[in-house]
C-alpha cells in the first residue's frame, strides 16, 4: 500500500507548490510517486509546468502526475455501480442509463476523488500518493467519508430492521429475494441489504483504518505568517481530528525561521520554507515525510481507566459539544460531528462527565 500525504491550509499560502515539492522529493529518493491534483483550471498545469490530463503522465523519474476529472470519474464509477448490480439482480434495470449523461452533483466531486485515489492506492503502482485538493473542510470530509458512510449504513439498517415495517415484511424477504435475487437461499429481515453490501463495507473499513494509521494517511498544514492564515491553519488542525486524520506537521511557507508560530501549533514540529522559484531548495528544506511523525493521536481510549480522550486543538470547551444517544458518543467541533463507537468492554455505558484539559476532551464513562 502506498502511503497517501496531503496538505491543509488557507488559499493562497502555497499548497499546491508545497505539495509538487514534496512529490518531487519523495521521487528523488527513489519512491514510486503519484501527484494527484484536483483542479480543472489551467493552474495546476502551468505551476507544474507540465501537460496532466485524467490519465496518469510520467514527469520525471519515479514520478507520474494525473489530474482528476470528475466527469470522467464518475463515468468509470457508474459502470461498476451497473456490473455490481447486475451480479445481484437477475433483471438489472440500470442497464439503459448510460454513465455519458450523468450529471456531477454537489459532493460528488470528492467522493469521486477518493475512490480515484482508493484504485492507485490499490493497484500497487505506488509508493507514495501526493494529494493536492482543496485543502480545507471539503478535504476533510472526503476523506472522512468511510466513517460518516459506515455510520448511516449501521444506523440506519438497524432502525429499518427494527421498525414495524421491517417487522410486517420480514416474512416476505426470503421468497422475494430468492426470486429477484441469485440467491438460493433468499435472505432474512436481519441481513436484508447486508449481502451486495459486503463488498462496500469492507471497503469502507479498509479506508476507516488507513485513515487511522499515520503510516498510510497523513495531512500537513501549510501557512506563512499571516494571522488569517495561521488561523485558518490551527482550525483545520482541530476539525482534522474529527475525522481521525494525523497532522504530521506544520510547513511555514515563505520563512525563515517558524519561532514565529511555534506556540501556536506545539506539540507538532514547525518546518520554515524558504522563498525560492526553484525547486530543489525547497525539496531540501522539506522534513523528513517517510518517517511516523511523533504527535497526539486522535483519538484513545483508556478502557481500563473507562475514559475516551479526543485531541481537539484550538478549541475550547465552549466550541465543542458532546452528547450521548444510544451505545455511541458524538461530538460536535468544528462544524463537524464525530460519532465514536465504543468497544464492547465500554458499550452501552453512560457518560459520567467530561472535561476540557490541553487541548483533550476528556471523558468518563
Amino acid at each position: 500500500m502506498a502511503q497517501i500525504i496531503t496538505f491543509l491550509g488557507k488559499g493562497g499560502t502555497g499548497r499546491t507548490t508545497v505539495a509538487i515539492a514534496v512529490a518531487k522529493q519523495l521521487a528523488s529518493e527513489g519512491a514510486r510517486v503519484l501527484l494527484a491534483a484536483q483542479d480543472p483550471t489551467p493552474g495546476f498545469n502551468l505551476l507544474l509546468g507540465a501537460s496532466v490530463g485524467a490519465n496518469p503522465v510520467e514527469i520525471g523519474a519515479n514520478l507520474k502526475a494525473v489530474n482528476f476529472q470528475s466527469t470522467q470519474l464518475l463515468e468509470a464509477a457508474w459502470e461498476e455501480v451497473k456490473n455490481l448490480e447486475a451480479q445481484y439482480l437477475r433483471s438489472p434495470t440500470l442497464k439503459n442509463v448510460y454513465g455519458q449523461e450523468l450529471s456531477i452533483l454537489p459532493g460528488m466531486d470528492s467522493a469521486l476523488a477518493l475512490n480515484g485515489i482508493r484504485e492507485y492506492n490499490e493497484s500497487g503502482n505506488y509508493d507514495a500518493i501526493v494529494y493536492d485538493g482543496s485543502g480545507d473542510l471539503t478535504t476533510l470530509r472526503m476523506f472522512g467519508i468511510p466513517e460518516t458512510m459506515s455510520w448511516y449504513i449501521r444506523r440506519f439498517r438497524k432502525i429499518f430492521v427494527e421498525s414495524d415495517l421491517g417487522k410486517a415484511i420480514s416474512p416476505f424477504i426470503q421468497p422475494v429475494t430468492s426470486a429477484i435475487f441469485n440467491s438460493n437461499a433468499g435472505w432474512v429481515g436481519e441481513n436484508f441489504g447486508q449481502q451486495p453490501t459486503n463488498q462496500a463495507q469492507n471497503m469502507l473499513e479498509q479506508g476507516k483504518n488507513a485513515l487511522a494509521n499515520p503510516n498510510q494517511v497523513v495531512a500537513y498544514l501549510v501557512t506563512n505568517d499571516n494571522p488569517a492564515a495561521i488561523a485558518t491553519a490551527k482550525y483545520l488542525w482541530g476539525s482534522s481530528q474529527q475525522i481521525g486524520l494525523t497532522i504530521g506537521g506544520v510547513l511555514l511557507n515563505q520563512a525563515e525561521n517558524g519561532e514565529s508560530v511555534t506556540s501556536d501549533f506545539a506539540p507538532l514540529p514547525v518546518t520554515p520554507l524558504p522563498t525560492t522559484e526553484e525547486w530543489q531548495p525547497l525539496m531540501d528544506a522539506l522534513p523528513n515525510l517517510k518517517q511516523t511523525p511523533s504527535v497526539p493521536k486522535p483519538l484513545e481510549v483508556n478502557v481500563s481507566a473507562r475514559q475516551v480522550r479526543v485531541f481537539l486543538p484550538s478549541f475550547d470547551k465552549k466550541q465543542v459539544k458532546l452528547t450521548q444517544y444510544g451505545p455511541e458518543i458524538t461530538i460536535e467541533a468544528g462544524d463537524q460531528r464525530r460519532n465514536i463507537v465504543l468497544p464492547p468492554q465500554l458499550s452501552g455505558q453512560s457518560v459520567k462527565g467530561a472535561k476540557f484539559q490541553d487541548g483533550y476532551l476528556i471523558v468518563s464513562l
